[in-house]
């Protein structure tokens, strides 16, 4: 007797780039003694063991089920609408890195049962690959051009070539292609030029350029000797202006101690006007207690003559003997004569 058989048995095996469509084929053909209902189901079968098989779509009772795997939900269909023709093979829009894994078809008509195992890879292409110059660009060093992907599946490989001039690599040059790296050893000026690197693998291809200016040597006794001038030049620079403050901050200090050295219970000195008024006040007070008898030994001090600030007298009035002083001539003084009583020796006035 003949029984249920998929008849996709021609590859098992698929790779795709990121974003493309792949379809898993799974074509079968019913017997005759297959009278059970039709059902066609596709399922995930994880790469650890301890995990169950996720089951992505199914047909069953003239029916289509695709809501099992949320991951894959909106990207997934039957490539025939109408399986139950014998077709009953998956398409997978927009495949994405997670995608990538072991997939099943199961075919089951009673009592019918077969299945199939189809291995998905999916890569991703190069991207965002990247060049630069190592070491430095000078006549006689090593320099090294370096290439490199952020993105793209293993195993990525990497191939450089000249853009300019011959066109060919260096004789003296290495290259790695699995680190990307180009090693011009004792570089010369003729090694100048763009220089183009191709990033590759099973699914796409990425590329970038980088310029290389080999030159000659830079003259370091003249940029060293430079940099020893203007370091001394800005240590003279440093020392002048600290000799400046601390010049500066001795004279301030000296202000400071003469300054202090003014001793605080000394009184201020009278003024000119205060000591005048005090030196006329007092010899007036002394004319006024003196009588006319003894006024002619007085001796007047011109006003004019006023007491310099730094002369102090004391507050005194002279005392003048009266058996020595002659009577005043009040009659050229411009004075009215005065009568002084006197008292007698029984202390009757007179």
């Amino acid at each position: 007797t003949r029984s249920l058989t998929i008849t996709s048995t021609d590859q098992s095996m698929f790779e795709k780039a990121q974003g493309e469509k792949v379809t898993l084929p799974c074509t079968f053909e019913l017997s005759e003694e297959d009278e059970g209902p039709l059902d066609i189901e596709w399922v995930l079968i994880p790469a650890d063991n301890q995990k169950r098989e996720q089951i992505i779509i199914m047909y069953a009772v003239d029916r289509i089920y695709n809501h099992y795997y949320a991951a894959m939900t909106g990207r997934m269909q039957f490539t025939n609408l109408d399986p139950r023709s014998g077709d009953g093979s998956l398409d997978i829009l927009n495949l994405k890195a997670a995608d990538t894994g072991t997939y099943q078809c199961k075919v089951k008509k009673a009592p019918g049962v077969q299945s199939k195992k189809i291995q998905l890879t999916v890569l991703v292409k190069p991207a965002r690959t990247k060049c630069s110059v190592e070491g430095s660009q000078e006549i006689g060093k090593d320099v090294t051009l370096k290439c490199l992907s952020q993105e793209g599946s293993p195993l990525l490989s990497y191939d450089w070539r000249r853009v300019s001039g011959t066109r060919e690599l260096p004789a003296i040059s290495m290259l790695n292609k699995n680190t990307g790296e180009l090693l011009l050893k004792n570089a010369s000026r003729e090694h100048s030029g763009t220089y183009s690197c191709v990033a590759s693998n099973r699914v796409g291809m990425d590329e970038c350029s980088v310029e290389l200016n080999v030159t000659p040597p830079v003259n370091t006794a003249g940029i060293i000797a430079g940099a020893i001038i203007g370091t001394l030049l800005g240590l003279s620079v440093l020392c002048f202006l600290i000799i400046c403050c601390c010049k500066k901050h001795r004279e301030k200090k000296y202000e400071k101690e003469v300054h202090h050295d003014i001793r605080e219970d000394v009184p201020p000195p009278k003024s000119r006007s205060s000591t005048a008024r005090s030196y006329i006040g007092s010899n007036r007070s002394s004319l006024g207690s003196m009588s006319p008898s003894n006024m002619e030994g007085y001796t007047k001090t011109p006003y004019s003559q006023v007491p310099s600030e730094d002369f102090e007298r004391a507050p005194q009035n002279p005392t003048f003997a009266p058996s020595k002083v002659a009577a005043p001539n009040l009659s050229r003084m411009g004075a009215v004569p005065v009568m002084i009583p006197a008292q007698s020796k029984d202390g009757s006035i007179v």
